[in-house]
C-alpha cells in the first residue's frame, strides 16, 4: 500500500518556561518522510530511499527534545539572524556600529547565543500532497545587538518528486543585516560511515579563503589546481587532509564557503552528493550566491543517533546555502543589509533520487 502524504502534529516537548514545542512528520506518496520542530526550525529526521528502496535516516539528529534543549552543532536547524562568522562582533550601517555577542572566539557566529536556532516559532501546518509546514519569528530590535524588529517565515514544503524545498522571507523596520540558512548534517550512507566516500560535485569555480579565525580575508580564488576543485565529482576524502594547503589546515578539513559560477540570483543547481554503496543521489539547487561547506570537522563521538549510532568526526556533510561570510564588514561581497521596504527572499531545494 502507498503512504498516505500529508502532515501529522505531536508534542514534541516542553520548554522551561512551560510552553510546548511541537513536532511536524511530513510524507509524501513516495514515503519519504521529513520531521521538523517548530523550536528552532530543526530538522529533526528525514529519511530517503536506497537503490533497494529501503527508507533511511539521512541527516544527522539527536534522540529526544531534551537533546535538542541542551544544543546540538547545528544537528539541522534554521540559522540567523546571520548564518557564519561576523569578524570582531561588530559591523557599520550608514556610519552606526552595532555590537554582537563574541561566541566564537573574537568572532561572531550563527546569530550569537541565542541565535534563532533557540527559539520557538509560530507553526502553522499545510496538509495535501505537498505537504508543508509554515514557520514565522519576530526578532525584536536588538536582540543579539542586532538592529531593526525582523519579521521571519521559513516554509518547508516536502514535494512529490523527494525534494525538500525551504522558503526564506524577511522583513525589517530597520536598516539590518540577514543571511539565514539551514545547518543540516547529511550523511547518505544511512548512518552507516563517514562521509569521506560520498562523491560531491559543486558548481563553483572560486572559494574564499580565511584567516585562522576563518573569517574570509575578502579574497576570491580560484579552485583550479587546489583540494577545492569539486567541479568534477570527487569523493570528499581525496584530498581532505592534504595539510600542504594553508586552508586546510585551517578549517581541519573543509569549512569553507564557495562561490557559485553562475551569479544569477535564479534558483540554480549549485551541488550535487552520490554515495556508492546506497545509491542515494542528492542535487542542491538554491538561489544563494554561495555554499558553506562542512565536513564535520569537530564532532568527537560524543553525540549520537536515536539509534545508538556515535557521530564521530566527519561524519556529516552540511551545505549551508547563503551569501558570504563577514559579508557586513566587506563592501565587495554581495551585500546582506536589508532595509525597510524590501523583502529578503531565499529558496534552497535539496531533491533525492538513486542511481
Amino acid at each position: 500500500m502507498d503512504p498516505k502524504p500529508g502532515i501529522e502534529q505531536e508534542v514534541f516537548g516542553k520548554l522551561p518556561d512551560g510552553r510546548e514545542a511541537q513536532l511536524f512528520t511530513l510524507r509524501n506518496a513516495a514515503g519519504m518522510e521529513v520531521k521538523i520542530t517548530n523550536y528552532g526550525a530543526y530538522i529533526v529526521s528525514w529519511t530517503a530511499p536506497d537503490k533497494a528502496g529501503k527508507q533511511e535516516a539521512i541527516t544527522l539528529g539527536v534522540p529526544t527534545f531534551a537533546d535538542y534543549l541542551k544544543g546540538t552543532p547545528s544537528f539541522g536547524p534554521v540559522i540567523g539572524r546571520f548564518g557564519n562568522r561576523i569578524a570582531g562582533s561588530k559591523f557599520t550601517i550608514d556610519g552606526k556600529e552595532y555590537a554582537l555577542a563574541s561566541n566564537n572566539g573574537k568572532n561572531h557566529i550563527h546569530g550569537g547565543r541565542v541565535g534563532f536556532d533557540k527559539k520557538l516559532w509560530t507553526a502553522t501546518p499545510v496538509d495535501g500532497n505537498e505537504p508543508a509546514v509554515k514557520l514565522h519569528y519576530t526578532s525584536p530590535d536588538g536582540e543579539e545587538g542586532y538592529p531593526g524588529t525582523l519579521d521571519v517565515d521559513v516554509t518547508y514544503t516536502l514535494q512529490k518528486d523527494n525534494a525538500l524545498r525551504i522558503d526564506y522571507k524577511a522583513a525589517t523596520d530597520k536598516p539590518t543585516v540577514v543571511n539565514l540558512t539551514n545547518h543540516a548534517y547529511f550523511n547518505l550512507s544511512g548512518m552507516k560511515h563517514d562521509v569521506l566516500n560520498h562523491v560531491l560535485m559543486i558548481k563553483a569555480d572560486k572559494i574564499l579563503p580565511t584567516d585562522q579565525t576563518q573569517i574570509p580575508t575578502g579574497d576570491v580564488l580560484p579552485v583550479a589546481g587546489t583540494p577545492f576543485d569539486f567541479l568534477k565529482p570527487t569523493a570528499i576524502g581525496t584530498r581532505i587532509n592534504d595539510t600542504t594547503n594553508t586552508q586546510i589546515r585551517y578549517g581541519s578539513g573543509y569549512d569553507h564557503c564557495w562561490v557559485f559560477t553562475d551569479k544569477s540570483n535564479k534558483l540554480k543547481l549549485g551541488a550535487t552528493v552520490y554515495e556508492p554503496e546506497s545509491g542515494r543521489f542528492m542535487e542542491m539547487y538554491t538561489t544563494e550566491p554561495g555554499v558553506q561547506v562542512y565536513t564535520a570537522n569537530h564532532l568527537k563521538g560524543n553525540l549520537r543517533s536515536k539509534e545508538g549510532v556515535a557521530f564521530e568526526r566527519r561524519f556529516g556533510l552540511c551545505l549551508e546555502t547563503q551569501h558570504f561570510p563577514n559579508s557586513p564588514n566587506q563592501p565587495s561581497f554581495p551585500t546582506t543589509v536589508l532595509r525597510p521596504g524590501q523583502t529578503y527572499q531565499s529558496t534552497t531545494v535539496y531533491k533525492f533520487s538513486v542511481k
